[in-house]
């Protein structure tokens, strides 16, 4: 029931976060930008810019289209807010804020074979960070001098959906203009939406260069994840139902965790933790390995039941 509980929480402040970030559902009939104050903040998850729907700004768009200037401005604005968010929460954006993350998980939803990654594909989307986010922009240039914003150009599924689609189908002059490059992205969607419907968070694990970022604060962010090595029973059920493919007793700080807090509904002592104000280490032994019969293991049978 706890994990019930607490998997319900997480998909209403999900749905929350994205109705916040799609306030100007109405724009989906004219094919028009909301372009208002709010679009010079950032979004703290992946969104596009170019979403009719969209209340703020896409924090790699802007990232990018700040690096690709003529003037090759760095954004202090734009790096400082994702230090400050990645500081503050790390990949708990990943886990509760993002809109694409969400979209992923209702795909997942779906009745069909699931697939277990390989291991260093979630390497994948650094090399995605450093070479399309940072160095493309900067040192491959057109002739007037500007940088491309690689990501969003040539990868980015959530501008392809929730930008690219909604536009053209609401105007019937940019559907005459569509090529080569919307032909590539449409199928590249496409490719991220079946494997996300087979792998958890396909996109997020492999090729989102913003949970790459937050990934990296994870270990020193406020909200983080502790493991109590004196409740712990080493009984398995925390990597059991991870489903980023995390052990939170070995590594509760891992850059792919993104705080969902199934690990910490799952666990039978509570030995794990998750929020802020958790940082103090604990000084006790770990406890036995549970034997899986609870009631003839010395070690935590007290702990458990509490038996006279």
């Amino acid at each position: 029931m706890m994990k019930i509980r607490q998997s319900v929480k997480r998909k209403i402040i999900q749905f929350i976060a994205f109705g916040m970030s799609n306030a100007h559902v109405s724009n989906f009939l004219t094919g028009k930008l909301y372009t208002g104050k709010w679009k010079n903040f950032c979004n703290p998850g992946l969104h596009c810019y170019s979403c009719p729907a969209a209340t703020v700004s896409c924090p790699i768009g802007a990232l990018q289209a700040v690096m690709g200037s003529m003037q090759f401005d760095f954004s202090f604005y734009i790096v400082g807010f994702l230090l400050a968010v990645g500081v503050l929460l790390g990949r708990f954006v990943c886990g509760f804020l993002c809109p694409f993350g969400l979209i992923q998980e209702l795909l997942y939803k779906i009745p069909l074979k699931k697939l277990k990654l390989p291991k260093w594909m979630k390497y994948v989307k650094y090399a995605i960070l450093v070479i399309f986010v940072l160095l493309w922009p900067v040192l491959i240039v057109n002739i007037v001098g500007m940088g491309d914003p690689a990501f969003c150009q040539f990868i980015c599924p959530s501008g392809t959906l929730t930008g690219a689609l909604p536009l053209l189908a609401a105007d019937e002059a940019l559907r005459s203009t569509a090529g080569f490059l919307f032909a590539w992205k449409a199928f590249l969607l496409i490719c991220i939406l079946l494997f996300s419907v087979m792998v958890y968070r396909f996109f997020c694990r492999v090729l989102c260069p913003l949970g790459a970022i937050y990934g990296l604060t994870n270990k020193i962010s406020l909200y983080q994840l502790k493991v109590d090595a004196e409740k712990c029973i080493h009984c398995g059920k925390c990597k059991q139902v991870c489903l980023m493919d995390v052990d939170p007793v070995k590594a509760p700080q891992s850059a792919e965790c993104i705080r969902c807090g199934a690990c910490a509904a799952a666990c039978p002592t509570g030995a794990i933790r998750i929020g802020f104000g958790i940082r103090k280490k604990q000084t006790s032994a770990p406890a036995p390995s549970c034997t899986g019969n609870c009631h003839s293991c010395k070690g935590c049978a007290k702990k458990l039941h509490q038996e006279p």
